[in-house]
């Protein structure tokens, strides 16, 4: 099997960041990961790729990559010919960018590629700007189509769908699916603080994170009320920030010391899945992207030693949980309540903090996840490691909006090797 490998990571930190641009966030990204790739430039870089779902919002609808790389291109740091792609897909935006990488150094078109994500959700002077950010993550132009599907969806299942346009439809679309979980298998309140809570107190050892404030599930309960069952908690809150990740052929790690070749991560395998307008009791898309996944690297649901997956309520890890097979359907919920996927337990699941604490920048969401995974593969992550040095990793990231399903989700399987 061709296998190509993560040779550096880099991420900014994620919260709010009002005073710094675009261009400013991708250069600390993107000199992050040189110099964790051991290396003094970007001269070696074949191409790249560049995720970003809102800069139309502070008036850059094209040719976001090369504006926003421009002072690299300029100084030296990156090729000053570089071919960069521009690719957006909502909240999976940064796996897209991943995948577009990782294609073209498997296809043996470049030996060093380079993805990036960056985003500026927050518009501190423009609040609607911030919310129309999420509004684009679902068809705009036939509204008619996803309202019908889901009266229809709602007559029959007793579970109406009734968004309020003050708030991200992302979140009642969650809450729906939610109290639909509760009513099948019994999952309760508690469950999803539980999540919450494990959230925060990992969020509390990282130092990127946009949220360090340990959490008990009783305080995440008592917490702003957002949406039935979910608290202001138990939701990812509005984050800028940037992302970057270098994928490296064999060939070109072949060429590198001893320095560079021991931190490389392998990509074992992974996969990306589209939704669809399914029924509320048919598996997600989240279980049918692990599935390929999985099956693409090769491996089985006990193999995974540690997961980053997308938690932008509560309840979306607590599905992801269950689709990647760390516990049988129905049962995420107390999963988490056991502790087994806290940093001690049998398997962690974000121990970033996750979407909830370290926070949810969008375009750079997945490769943050990447990051991460690759920080803990290393046994590089300090007061966040966790307490076995694990050698699969898993990352879920998921985005856009299609019926009860995320657009597009995506699943990679990471290998630390000896």
């Amino acid at each position: 099997m061709t296998l190509a490998y993560l040779v550096g990571t880099g991420s900014t930190a994620f919260q709010r960041w009002p005073d710094r641009g675009f261009r400013d966030l991708a250069a600390e990204a993107v000199r992050a990961v040189l110099t964790d790739a051991g290396l003094d430039d970007g001269s070696t870089v074949d191409c790249a790729a560049f995720g970003n779902c809102a800069m139309d919002t502070w008036g850059q609808s094209n040719i976001r990559g090369q504006v926003a790389l421009a002072p690299m291109l300029r100084d030296g740091t990156l090729p000053p010919r570089l071919p960069i792609s521009n690719v957006e897909g909502g909240c999976v935006t940064g796996s897209l960018a991943f995948f577009d990488a990782w294609k073209s150094v498997l296809s043996g078109r470049a030996d060093l590629a380079l993805a990036v994500g960056v985003e500026k959700v927050f518009h501190p002077n423009d609040p609607m700007k911030t919310f129309g950010v999420f509004a684009g993550g679902v068809d705009r132009m036939h509204p008619e189509e996803w309202q019908a599907f889901f009266a229809k969806q709602g007559a029959r299942t007793g579970l109406p769908f009734e968004p309020h346009p003050a708030r991200v439809m992302f979140l009642d679309v969650h809450a729906l699916q939610a109290r639909a979980h509760m009513r099948a298998h019994g999952t309760t309140p508690g469950h999803l603080a539980a999540i919450a809570a494990k959230n925060h107190v990992h969020g509390v050892a990282n130092d990127k994170a946009q949220y360090r404030v340990a959490m008990t599930p009783a305080q995440v309960l008592d917490d702003k009320p957002v949406i039935d069952p979910f608290t202001r908690s138990m939701c990812s809150p509005l984050s800028d920030g940037a992302a970057a990740v270098l994928v490296a052929s064999a060939a070109w790690l072949a060429t590198q010391p001893a320095s560079v070749r021991d931190r490389a991560v392998a990509i074992r395998g992974g996969a990306l899945v589209g939704g669809t307008h399914r029924d509320l009791e048919d598996l997600a898309v989240a279980h049918h992207a692990a599935a390929a996944g999985l099956a693409d690297a090769g491996i089985a649901p006990a193999d995974i030693d540690v997961a980053e997956v997308h938690d932008s309520t509560a309840y979306c890890e607590l599905v992801a949980t269950e689709a990647l097979g760390l516990c049988a359907p129905g049962q995420g919920g107390p999963l988490a309540a056991s502790g087994a996927t806290a940093s001690t337990g049998a398997t962690p699941v974000n121990p970033s903090g996750g979407l909830e604490s370290k926070g949810h920048p969008l375009g750079a969401t997945g490769l943050g996840m990447l990051d991460e995974l690759v920080t803990q593969l290393r046994g590089e992550g300090g007061p966040k490691q966790i307490a076995r040095t694990p050698t699969i990793g898993v990352q879920q990231n998921a985005g856009g909006l299609v019926g009860y399903d995320e657009a597009m989700c995506s699943v990679v399987v990471l290998e630390r090797r000896a």
